[in-house]
């Protein structure tokens, strides 16, 4: 499965000129001396890009997990398990923004900034740099069962570095290094403090079509871990002043410490959740 993600990711491909379109979706607040945005969506699936809100705009990211379509009609393809994340995103300038949301998994309230170290130059620096910071909290960790609960154990991080290329007209890539960390582990053996690294792609298939694939490699999970690393594929569509994002992946959660350390699927085995990500522009 390694192999064949990589292959996926980094494979040169043939590629045809065209132009952008979507003006207002293309608008990474970036002068001609720099390559046009990466990505088209602020997610490539689970993972950031590093694509970021323009000055004084607000977006709003509606994302949305279905239970997993491995019990079929028991939970009508994943119908009844359902969870959804509402996150909105303000640009206080071309290169800062600052988002909060709300998932019902977990109930976790989220506050994050996201900032833009350096862009990738048509005939300079050949990478864009972007970092990515949040604050979450699990409001449905419960007392009683936790008698020693304290606000503190509700509490996580989350620290990233984004770097993203432009290969092409149709071909981006980007890694992200990244550290998380929960104050409250469910596994005993998990140490709090988690590094993982993350390998994201897009590859422009049409005017308005592009495919998107992300996988999470977690370096030091509990060898008792039920999870697994995250593999996500989708497709992303440009209508008007949004991006439409379809996906399929085994992490149902979707703050990035859920879906790195508690990804329940396994493709293997068709245990696996459909998804999107709706994010309009205000």
């Amino acid at each position: 499965m390694k192999n064949f993600l990589l292959l996926i990711l980094w494979m040169p491909l043939l590629t045809f000129a065209q132009e952008d379109l979507l003006a207002e979706i293309n608008k990474d607040s970036v002068t001609n001396e720099y390559a046009i945005a990466a990505f088209k969506g602020l997610k490539i699936v689970n993972f950031e890009s590093t694509k970021l809100v323009a000055k004084k705009e607000l977006t709003l990211i509606v994302s949305h997990r279905f239970g997993s379509i491995e019990n079929g009609f028991d939970s009508f393809f994943g119908l009844d398990d359902a969870v959804t994340r509402l996150n909105f995103v303000y640009g206080i300038s071309d290169g800062f923004n600052i988002g909060v949301s709300r998932s019902s998994y977990q109930k976790i309230y989220e506050g994050s900034i996201k900032y833009r170290l350096v862009n990738q130059q048509e005939n300079g620096f050949p990478f864009t740099i972007v970092g990515y910071n949040s604050l979450m909290i699990n409001t449905a960790l419960d007392k009683d069962n936790l008698p020693k609960l304290k606000f503190k154990h509700r509490l996580a991080y989350a620290t990233q570095l984004l770097i993203s290329r432009k290969l092409n007209t149709n071909f981006s890539v980007e890694i992200a290094p990244t550290y998380f960390h929960d104050n409250y582990v469910a596994i005993n053996e998990q140490d709090n403090s988690q590094f993982a690294i993350g390998f994201g792609g897009r590859y422009k298939l049409g005017k308005r079509w592009s495919l998107n694939i992300d996988y999470g490699l977690h370096l030091n999970r509990a060898s008792t871990s039920p999870f697994r690393n995250p593999l996500s594929v989708g497709v992303d569509l440009e209508t008007g002043g949004h991006v439409f994002q379809m996906h399929f992946t085994n992490a149902q959660p979707m703050n990035t410490n859920g879906f790195l350390g508690q990804a329940y699927g396994n493709w293997a085995d068709g245990d696996i959740y459909f998804g999107f990500n709706l994010s309009r522009v205000f």
